[in-house]
């Protein structure tokens, strides 16, 4: 298997950035995830690596070697597209073999490879059928099993699952999973749907606007958004963003704005003075509960969503909009006036001109060695 290094690619289309100095280091046998909304980039990043579009600027290794202009064939590295691109004059055993007979492999050899990643992905009954024969599942398999068969060094996939319903794509989504594991491959795999995601990766590259917004864990994006972007992407629904100030109340710190009074999980120096701070707080779904005795927050019921084994509960609190995700069902009914807690541990405080996730630190100096985060000294 191999190491992919992405060292500050950009690609430039006339005056516009598709891709502006991204880095990347991805470990021999990691399932890395480009994530991000449509035009963000992922794409034309993952397709440069492929060889299929050259960079403007920067380079890629792998193994440490450079293939920056290496052409596609050269690289061993193997594609599996959104499309499928199976050939449909073709067996499924024909397609599978394709790319050991365009190297001019020993035909036993290729019947007896194409046999063994047959039999790994269960396609060994269907070798004899044709792409038209066959559900969307099964062909994403074939294309895999393309994929697999010359071992490459890594694989690399665009929105491999787009193309199939709800229920397939999660049985999909599995068996890659599961072939992951046995291959101990590295995947560069392209997505717009966050379920996969963060099921899938051993780390997620979220893009925007051609920039990296944050890499880590699923975990580490969810629980420790970099920025307002990060927190507003992943989650369904997203974070619970708004504008507030962060106040000081005797001996304790609070986040407050119109409909919004809530502790936060930070004590200031002894006596010393705080002035308040603007920033913009978030709130997770799945943090705030309905309480009738709470007061972080105050509001009323504008709709209520039945999803099944839980609701979503939309409450006006003042000038906020909160969303709640609460087991179903939660006992409230539209118009109602219902009362929202929190811990202070839940609450999250981002820069409200950067966006960038604060520091807290107290008292002076802020630490400047935080690249990650932007640095608000509280006294």
């Amino acid at each position: 298997m191999a190491r992919l290094q992405i060292d500050s690619v950009s690609k430039q289309f006339g005056a516009d950035y598709a891709v502006r100095e991204v880095s990347l280091d991805i470990a021999d046998g990691e399932f890395l995830v480009l994530l991000g909304p449509s035009g963000c980039g992922k794409s034309t990043l993952l397709r440069m690596v492929a060889g299929l579009e050259e960079p403007t600027s920067g380079r890629i290794l792998l193994d440490g070697n450079d293939i920056t202009t290496e052409a596609p064939q050269r690289r061993d590295l193997a594609m599996v597209f959104q499309s499928y691109a199976l050939y449909p004059h073709l067996t499924v055993a024909k397609n599978i073999g394709f790319p050991l007979r365009a190297r001019r492999r020993p035909r036993a050899s290729i019947a007896q490879r194409v046999s063994e990643v047959a039999a790994t992905l269960e396609l060994s009954e269907l070798l004899e059928r044709r792409p038209a024969a066959l559900s969307g599942g099964q062909r994403q398999r074939v294309a895999l099993a393309r994929a697999m068969v010359r071992d490459p060094g890594a694989f690399l996939m665009d929105e491999p699952l787009s193309n199939l319903d709800a229920k397939l794509r999660s049985a999909t989504r599995a068996e890659l999973i599961a072939l992951h594991r046995r291959l101990s491959a590295t995947f560069l795999y392209v997505t717009h749907d966050q379920v996969e995601a963060m099921t899938m990766a051993t780390r997620i590259a979220l893009l925007n606007g051609g920039r990296i917004e944050q890499v880590g864990t699923p975990e580490e994006l969810y629980d420790r958004p970099r920025t307002t972007f990060v927190a507003g992407f992943l989650g369904a629904p997203p974070m619970n963003l708004f504008p507030a100030q962060v106040i000081r109340d005797v001996n304790s710190l609070r986040v407050r704005t119109d409909g919004v009074d809530a502790a936060l999980d930070i004590t200031p120096a002894p006596d010393s003075e705080t002035e308040p701070t603007a920033v913009i707080a978030g709130i997770r779904p799945e943090h705030l509960y309905l309480d009738d005795a709470a007061t972080a927050a105050r509001g009323t019921v504008t709709m209520v969503e039945n999803l099944g084994s839980e609701e979503l509960v939309h409450i006006t609190a003042g000038a906020v909009e909160l969303c709640v995700r609460a087991k179903r069902p939660a006992g409230v009914r539209v118009g109602e006036a219902v009362g929202l807690r929190v811990a202070p541990g839940d609450i999250h405080l981002f820069d409200k001109d950067s966006g960038l996730r604060l520091q807290w630190q107290a008292p002076e100096p802020i630490d400047m060695s935080l690249p990650d985060a932007a640095a608000v000294s509280v006294a």
